[in-house]
């Protein structure tokens, strides 16, 4: 079951082992930008809303895509062979994720991207990690996409769109990128069948933890 932390200054990740059905492996503890660095080397990631205590989890499976292994429907690469859309990366981070966390979204009447998430990962974006991939229209920002990079794993968080395959643009963009850039593996943490259209599969635990070994210099 997951561990509770009652004392910031004895905070320890704990085993990923002790989480429950769902992935929860821990309740508590300040989310800063250095213990994000550590959580996702362990593979673990907050994902709390604003009225509660951080939530950290590693679920089993996890969602993750093979940069190799990204699909682009032929309908997708006409769209992007006549789109007006132009990719851009890290131009405007801060609106990005703006954008996700202020993004309608079927089924969530809330969002996960609280004030203090904001901070922290634009913190992150101003040390080198968080990244954004973004699709432009004219001076529009219509899609996109941001998350962490580490070694050669990037972490994805979450994504928008503001026009139809805004953001299936910005991410078929930045996966191309990321390949050519030699990232190895992108997390997608957990399934949805938007980005399992585009080539991400469930892995096990216990590989995923692996992969990160490799792929990590810890």
């Amino acid at each position: 079951m997951p561990q509770i932390c009652f004392d910031e200054n004895r905070f320890a990740f704990p085993s990923v082992d002790i989480s429950d059905e769902e992935g929860l492996v821990l309740i508590g503890g300040e989310v800063k930008p250095d213990r994000v660095i550590e959580a996702y080397k362990k593979g673990i990631f907050p994902w709390y809303s604003d009225d509660s205590l951080p939530l950290w989890w590693s679920p089993d499976p996890r969602f993750v895509l093979f940069p190799g292994e990204l699909h682009v429907s032929r309908s997708m690469k006409k769209f992007i062979a006549k789109s007006e859309f132009v990719f851009q990366s890290d131009k405007a981070f801060e609106e990005v994720i703006d954008q996700c966390a202020t993004i309608d979204r079927d089924g969530q009447g809330g969002t996960w991207i609280t004030p203090k998430m904001k901070e922290v990962y634009t913190q992150l974006f101003r040390k080198g990690y968080a990244h954004s991939a973004e699709a432009w229209k004219g001076n529009k920002l219509v899609g996109g996409m941001y998350g962490l990079r580490i070694g050669d794993v990037f972490f994805g968080e979450s994504m928008f769109s503001k026009e139809s395959n805004g953001s299936k643009f910005a991410f078929i963009n930045y996966v191309q990128q990321l390949k050519r850039d030699g990232v190895k593996l992108i997390d997608c943490q957990v399934y949805t069948e938007h980005i399992e259209t585009l080539g991400a599969r469930l892995i096990q635990r216990e590989k995923y933890i692996a992969l990160l070994q490799q792929f990590i210099s810890l």
